[in-house]
């Protein structure tokens, strides 16, 4: 496993499961959760390659299970733009330095967390247009192929287009998973996964699995805001972390 201390396995395993364990539970966050732990002792290249690997499995399980209520139409847009800034991620995350994406990654979480504890009222986009759709996925698709966190942006913009609920899953979520298909095919022909990396994913995958499974069975029988708040809070702190000593 290259220059990995037991305890970086350990951890990596443990972080598997819990990132699992929070999007069986509560539908979300399984690369923010990972890359929180996981870029505290992987390089920000791999930790973008499991999260691609391990995502496609979590998101599409749920994408299967969404595939009635997903309207292709509205994809569409995404899905163009996501073609576009995926190439343009991957190549940042090619030749940025580990320390410069460690930085940016700690900001994302920052930002990210810091707006999911506060859910500031943000500006209605409900008339916004497809080719404005289309600039969000090219933003989502760079960011999702720099890091690996493929939902971030779309997240948050689907929020803004005042979609309900069952209709913002069904558009970030599958997104999300050609996004993850797009990266790792750009990772793969550009040799940026490496055997270790390959290894890892396969030590990963019973822990992911086992996180699944009890997610999806405590699912309903928590306090899901209170449990998303304690997540975004142990993120919050992880991602300070990552900004104050990444570097």
């Amino acid at each position: 496993m290259g220059d990995l201390l037991a305890v970086d396995l350990v951890l990596f395993v443990a972080a598997t499961f819990a990132a699992a364990f929070v999007a069986g539970l509560a539908g979300f966050a399984f690369g923010i959760v990972a890359a929180a732990v996981w870029l505290h002792f992987l390089p920000p290249a791999q930790t973008a390659a499991l999260i691609v690997a391990f995502g496609l499995i979590v998101q599409g399980v749920a994408v299967w299970k969404l595939r009635k209520a997903i309207k292709h139409a509205r994809l569409v847009p995404f899905l163009i733009g996501g073609a576009i800034g995926v190439p343009i991620g991957a190549e940042v995350l090619r030749w940025a330095s580990p320390a410069s994406l460690r930085l940016g990654i700690g900001i994302i979480l920052v930002a990210f967390t810091t707006y999911s504890l506060i859910r500031p009222k943000l500006p209605s986009a409900g008339n916004a247009n497809r080719l404005t759709d289309g600039s969000i996925g090219i933003l989502n698709g760079a960011l999702g192929g720099a890091t690996g966190l493929a939902g971030i942006v779309l997240t948050i913009w689907c929020t803004v287009r005042d979609w309900p609920p069952p209709e913002q899953r069904a558009v970030f979520q599958p997104v999300g998973v050609s996004v993850f298909a797009m990266t790792a095919l750009w990772l793969g022909g550009t040799g940026t996964i490496d055997r270790n990396t390959v290894e890892l994913f396969l030590m990963g995958l019973p822990a992911l699995a086992l996180g699944t499974w009890a997610g999806l069975k405590l699912f309903g029988k928590l306090d899901e805001t209170g449990f998303r708040r304690i997540v975004m809070g142990l993120l919050l702190v992880s991602g300070i972390s990552l900004v104050v000593f990444g570097r």
